[in-house]
């Protein structure tokens, strides 16, 4: 069903509410605009935005600020910032369209959706494949997906379930609303810029038609075996039982999403050996071999419990271990002369963060060894303060400042039964 009258929810009220649940400290757009100097005038503000969102071409949406921030592979991620009052307004958009959505998407759509998380979206990974024993396992890397949506494909999809004239209208806005880099202003013919507050749910949207139905209409009928699909935003990822349907799937999925404007990464589109092995004699964390992949942040692999079951493990990915150490390296270097009890609270507030999404049941050794690198890199720089320090600061020296200012311990955050037990 596709519902024509939207708009005539979105009140006052509506964007006041809407203006609650956006960030104020975040990024500003192109005008410079901060939350805080938006809310000196705030109901004015937010009346005069109303008027010109329901009148038509009264309205005209800013163009987005192009910011750069890396990827865990040195490349960089493209974002783009709206103005904090368009954010205000797409965060009303969404608050109308989202309890919509929700009652189509999938469960296996965990990304930017209420309720659901990376650590849900692992729990169902580890669940399925634990229950087929193992199989294939088919990574799905859509190249550049967020700049690649093509714009009359996603306006039919939209048209499925929206209708609403004011609503199309400002998300078409949105769609052709310039990108502002080095001063320049460019309009790009597809995509929907990271960074916006309707972007996720613009996503989800895509992928929703173009894989998640896909997948359980007419792929899934068609296989020998079981099969399994989990998405979190554009990371998906296919669990196959049996070899032949998992590459008669890699060979069809290219297809599919040419048809609707996108391309898959070659390289990292790839098809895994995941089958339970038959012996390992070696059951430590270390060693993974070629029979394990990387999802959100975790390397999946097979290991032995301590009953002696093989069962299969997640711990935090090398490159997601280097790259946090790298960002407290730098950190640690540029405020080594800040006083110890600053840098220790700063240090810890990393760390926090840090248990705080990779402390999973199982991964106890690698954040272990992420709090020793830690100490080892706060050691460094505080010897490197000046030359009296690098003479004082010895292990001793240093065992007793962590003695004083110990960091926080590895914990296990999330354990897998709860997450499993939660999961749809």
């Amino acid at each position: 069903m596709a519902f024509t009258t939207l708009a005539h929810h979105m009140d006052l009220e509506w964007l006041m509410e809407a203006y609650r649940r956006t960030r104020k400290d975040g990024a500003v757009g192109v005008d410079g605009q901060t939350g805080r100097e938006y809310a000196e005038n705030l109901e004015d503000n937010l009346r005069l935005l109303l008027s010109r969102a329901k009148s038509g071409d009264h309205y005209r949406a800013p163009p987005v600020r192009r910011v750069h921030i890396p990827k865990g592979d040195g490349t960089l991620r493209p974002l783009g910032i709206p103005t904090f009052e368009d954010k205000v307004l797409q965060r009303a958009v969404v608050m109308l369209l989202e309890p919509i959505y929700e009652q189509d998407f999938l469960d296996c759509s965990f990304g930017f959706r209420p309720g659901r998380s990376q650590h849900q979206a692992l729990a169902k990974v580890r669940d399925e494949l634990m229950r087929m024993k193992g199989g294939w396992v088919l990574e799905v890397d859509i190249r550049r997906y967020f700049d690649a949506i093509d714009h009359g494909h996603l306006r039919e999809i939209l048209s499925h379930r929206v209708r609403d004239g004011v609503v199309k209208r400002l998300l078409g806005k949105w769609l052709k609303a310039g990108v502002m880099e080095d001063g320049c202003i460019t309009h790009p013919e597809t995509g929907s810029p990271q960074g916006g507050v309707v972007s996720p749910l613009i996503s989800n949207v895509y992928l929703h038609e173009i894989l998640d139905v896909w997948f359980h209409e007419e792929v899934k009928p068609r296989l020998k075996g079981r099969a399994f699909l989990i998405r979190f935003a554009d990371d998906a990822l296919m669990g196959f039982e049996r070899e032949d349907d998992a590459r008669r799937v890699m060979a069809v999925l290219p297809k599919r999403f040419e048809k609707y404007g996108l391309t898959l990464h070659p390289e990292k589109t790839r098809l895994i050996d995941f089958r339970k092995p038959r012996e390992k004699s070696d059951d430590s964390d270390d060693d993974q071999g070629p029979g394990s992949f990387d999802l959100l942040g975790f390397t999946h692999f097979w290991a032995k419990s301590r009953k002696g079951y093989l069962v299969i493990k997640q711990k935090t990915a090398k490159s997601r271990f280097s790259r946090g150490l790298k960002r407290i390296g730098e950190w640690a270097r540029t405020n080594r002369h800040m006083p110890i009890r600053e840098q220790h609270k700063m240090l810890c507030l990393k760390l926090r963060g840090h248990n705080g999404y990779y402390g999973i049941t199982g991964n106890s050794m690698a954040l272990a060894r992420f709090r020793w690198r830690v100490e080892r890199i706060w050691r460094k720089w505080l010897s490197r303060r000046s030359q009296k320090s690098r003479r004082k600061m010895n292990w001793g020296v240093m065992s007793r400042l962590l003695e004083r200012f110990p960091l926080p311990p590895p914990i296990a955050v999330h354990s897998v039964m709860r997450l499993s037990a939660v999961n749809p």
